[in-house]
């Protein structure tokens, strides 16, 4: 079972700002799991969008807009059927990402996608890469340990991104 004091110190402190938070995820993640590049992806079920809103390497996966989350293999795995993607290979990493080579290029062959489900909606992955045959069972099983930071930094982002687009409200009672 992992440490979730740095990460639950930074999530009481994030005070509207989830960077932190994400961060702490992240920490968590190469701590539990192993990790060289870590992205989380949100996704919106009403609108079918999808938005990269961390990554531990902005150069090569920047924080991006948004994009139309097209049904693949991987989706079905992963958004339908709500299962953890796991290739080994940059080979089954090339049959489901179009960037397969930037991925190589960053010493990243192997990848495990984590679904963060809550209320029976995937709002999100994790997603861990690094070199080829990293991803054995028990990280993936490791991985699982993620899905509640996970749900908590989604949710977290998600707040905010509510507060930046709604006034404030009045303080003074008018």
């Amino acid at each position: 079972m992992p440490d979730y004091s740095h990460f639950t110190m930074a999530m009481a402190a994030a005070n509207g700002q989830p960077e932190a938070v994400f961060d702490a995820l992240c920490a968590l993640t190469e701590e539990a799991v192993g990790v060289k590049l870590f992205t989380v992806m949100a996704f919106d079920g009403a609108t079918g969008m999808a938005q990269r809103i961390y990554t531990n390497m902005p150069d090569a996966y920047p924080v991006s807009g948004t994009k139309p989350a097209n049904r693949t293999h991987w989706s079905i795995e992963v958004m339908e059927k709500r299962r953890t993607f796991v290739a080994n290979d940059i080979e089954g990493i090339r049959a489901v990402f179009y960037d397969h080579e930037l991925i190589q290029s960053l010493g990243c062959e192997s990848v495990i996608n984590v679904p963060v489900v809550v209320q029976g909606d995937v709002i999100g992955t994790i997603n861990c890469l690094h070199e080829a045959g990293f991803y054995t069972d028990a990280r993936v099983k490791a991985a699982e340990t993620l899905k509640l930071p996970g749900a908590a930094c989604l949710l977290l982002n998600e707040r905010a991104a509510r507060k930046e687009t709604t006034p404030e409200e009045s303080t003074d009672g008018r």
